[in-house]
C-alpha cells in the first residue's frame, strides 16, 4: 500500500514538472487556463539582462507561475512586466460590478538588490475592450502589493493613509501619454498573502478621485515591474473574477 501511494505521489509530481512551461522571448506568451501569461519586455533596450517566466500549473480560474531575472544599468527604468492577464475578467463597467475577488500569494525564492515592485495593474477605458498602453485606455490603476530599492510610482503622492482591503496606501496620480495613472502603494510593507475585493479600490476612485463610474475594465494583469538586481518571483496561487 505505501508503495503505491509512493508510486502515486511520484507520478503526480511528474506529471506536474512535466506540465511546466518555461517562454523566454520579448513578447512570449502562453495560455494559462482563463489567463494569459506574458513576458512583456517592454523596457529591456533600457539596460541589460534577461527574464524567463514559467507556467507551474493552470486549473480555471487559479494559477501558479514565477519568473526569473537579472537585470543591470538604467536604475530608474523599468524593463519588463512578466504577467498574468485574465481572460474573462474584463469588458464590464465600474458601475455594473457587483464583486471582484482577488486571491495572490507569492515569496522571493530568491532576491538580491532587487529594485521592483508586485502588482497589479488594471486597465480602463471608454471602451468595452481595448489593448492595454493604448490610444483606448483612460486609466491606468495599479496597485502595489511590494515596491523594493526605493522605487516610486508615476507622478507624485496625493494621499495617504488610505484604509482599503484590510490594509493602508498611499495614492500616487500622474499623467502617462494619453491616460492617467493612479497607484496604491502599500503603507504595510509588502503583503504576500492578499484576499481582497478589487470593487473597494474600483469606488474609492470613483468617490474620490472623479474617475466616471461608467469606465470599462479592460484588462486586468499581475505581475512585477523590475528595475535592476536579480530575483526569483514564485506566485504560489492566483486568482480574479468580475462579477
Amino acid at each position: 500500500m505505501f508503495k503505491k501511494l509512493f508510486s502515486l505521489v511520484a507520478l503526480s509530481q511528474l506529471s506536474l514538472l512535466a506540465s511546466a512551461q518555461t517562454i523566454t522571448g520579448q513578447y512570449d506568451c502562453l495560455p494559462a487556463g482563463n489567463y494569459q501569461l506574458c513576458q512583456n519586455l517592454w523596457g529591456e533596450d533600457a539596460g541589460s539582462g534577461s527574464q524567463s517566466s514559467t507556467l507551474n500549473s493552470a486549473n480555471g480560474d487559479s494559477v501558479s507561475w514565477s519568473t526569473t531575472w537579472s537585470w543591470t544599468g538604467g536604475e530608474n527604468n523599468v524593463k519588463s512586466y512578466p504577467n498574468l492577464a485574465s481572460n474573462t475578467a474584463k469588458g464590464k463597467q465600474l458601475s455594473s460590478i457587483g464583486s471582484a475577488p482577488t486571491s495572490w500569494s507569492w515569496n522571493y525564492q530568491s532576491n538580491n538588490n532587487v529594485r521592483a515592485d508586485v502588482s497589479y495593474d488594471i486597465w480602463l477605458g471608454n471602451a468595452q475592450s481595448g489593448d492595454p498602453a493604448s490610444s483606448a485606455s483612460s486609466y491606468e490603476i495599479m496597485i502595489w502589493l511590494s515596491g523594493q530599492g526605493g522605487i516610486q510610482p508615476v507622478g507624485s503622492q496625493v494621499t495617504t493613509g488610505i484604509n482599503l482591503a484590510g490594509h493602508n496606501w498611499n495614492l500616487w496620480k500622474g499623467p502617462n501619454q494619453n491616460w492617467q495613472v493612479l497607484s496604491f502603494v502599500s503603507a504595510d510593507g509588502d503583503i504576500t498573502n492578499f484576499d481582497a475585493d478589487l470593487k473597494e479600490f474600483f469606488d474609492y476612485l470613483v468617490q474620490n478621485q472623479g474617475v466616471a463610474s461608467s469606465q470599462y475594465v479592460q484588462s486586468i494583469q499581475s505581475g512585477t515591474e523590475p528595475f535592476t538586481g536579480s530575483a526569483t518571483l514564485v506566485i504560489n496561487n492566483y486568482s480574479v473574477a468580475l462579477n
